[in-house]
């Protein structure tokens, strides 16, 4: 018994030693909740505002391979779609509480959860959606998945994105693009049924639907179980994923003083900002499905991509409508007219993306074609 304890001990202290990136990463959030404001408050010096950028960025990307890591371990552990949901879980989860808190102790910044939303959405549906289906088509000319997964994604994202972003701007119970408190209660009480109900379906009821064709799923598994072998506990990897996952959540926000530095000098557009440390805070899951493409599990991608799309609009909607009731505070949900266009072409596109059971690198090109349309709207709406 002692000497399988010792082991034991042996391989988790070796195991441990080995992720000294986690050791640098909460040094490194240590440090900036510390001094991180004295640090940032002035970065007129080129060379301390250069070390300030490529530290934190260098940390935050360093996390992002490690929470891939992870996750995949995972992954190969629990098997689809479970695996997946943890990853998404994981950073969705952190976004909510993030938008959360700036709300409940920030300046009123009534538009903040809209705009979160659209990040999300256009990074995730657009950007990572077309790099994966482009990487993917490239290396493996075709792809197939489950289309009852896709599908199943797809009928809950098109209404609740709608009704959530674009309806507020053609309702009348209440001023501006807003939502009266009935309409609130209503969409967040039933944003929360549904995405609950979604969960059991997936998990549950209708696992199979966000599983490979089995002619394809017998390639992939064993590779991932393969190059994915570890010999620690699955709650190892699982709370070595949401530290990594804290600390990337922590730094985005002080990565955010120095990005909105140089937008300032470089008479950036103020939303880039946001949109630059959307990107970093989705950076896992967005290397975890492009890595999945490239190695022909094309249905990891889509339950990656498109459940953290639902889960971000499932779970944001309801906790910023839900905060707004609590505490009096105005929450717009209403898009202009420019971006609601761009999202009802992105959920459209979405759905003839994924309207048969094969994609290419067609279908990816045209996802970056209306990413980089969104990244232009930033600088010349």
């Amino acid at each position: 018994m002692n000497t399988g304890t010792t082991t034991v001990k042996t391989s988790l202290l070796s195991s441990l030693r080995r992720e000294w990136l986690l050791g640098a990463a909460i040094a490194t959030t240590a440090l900036f909740l510390m001094f991180g404001k004295q640090w940032l408050s002035d970065l007129s010096n080129p060379l301390w505002f250069a070390l300030m950028l490529i530290w934190l960025f260098a940390v935050i990307l360093s996390s992002a391979f490690a929470v891939v890591h992870h996750a995949e371990v995972l992954a190969a552990r629990l098997g689809e779609p479970l695996g997946t949901l943890v990853l998404t879980l994981s950073v969705i989860g952190i976004e909510v509480m993030m938008i959360s808190a700036v709300m409940l102790t920030g300046e009123g910044k009534p538009e903040l959860a809209r705009d979160a939303m659209l990040g999300v959405t256009m990074i995730v549906m657009n950007g990572m959606i077309g790099i994966s289906l482009l990487m993917g088509g490239l290396r493996h000319r075709e792809q197939d998945y489950n289309l009852q997964g896709a599908n199943s994604f797809l009928s809950l994202i098109v209404p609740l994105t709608v009704l959530g972003l674009v309806l507020p701007n053609f309702t009348s119970a209440s001023p501006g693009p807003t939502f009266s408190v009935l309409q609130s209660i209503f969409l967040a009480v039933m944003s929360i049924a549904i995405y609950i109900l979604f969960l059991i379906i997936q998990n549950r009821r209708h696992k199979e639907y966000f599983v490979r064709p089995a002619l394809a799923s017998g390639e992939y598994a064993g590779a991932a179980h393969g190059d994915h072998e570890s010999p620690n506990s699955s709650a190892y990897h699982a709370v070595l994923l949401v530290l990594y996952l804290l600390a990337i959540v922590v730094l985005a926000e002080e990565i955010a003083v120095p990005i909105d530095h140089g937008i300032e000098v470089l008479h950036a557009p103020v939303a880039l900002g946001g949109f630059l440390v959307a990107a970093l805070v989705l950076s896992p899951e967005s290397l975890s499905a492009t890595r999945a493409a490239l190695a022909n599990d094309l249905q990891r991608s889509i339950n990656i991509l498109l459940g953290s799309v639902l889960a971000s609009i499932g779970l944001t909607i309801p906790a910023v409508l839900t905060i707004g009731l609590v505490t009096g505070k105005t929450v717009i949900l209403g898009l202009d007219s420019a971006n609601s266009l761009l999202l009802i072409l992105t959920l459209f596109v979405s759905t003839l993306t994924f309207a048969r059971n094969r994609t290419n690198v067609l279908m990816g090109a045209v996802h970056l074609l209306l990413f980089l349309a969104y990244v232009m709207l930033i600088f010349e709406h």
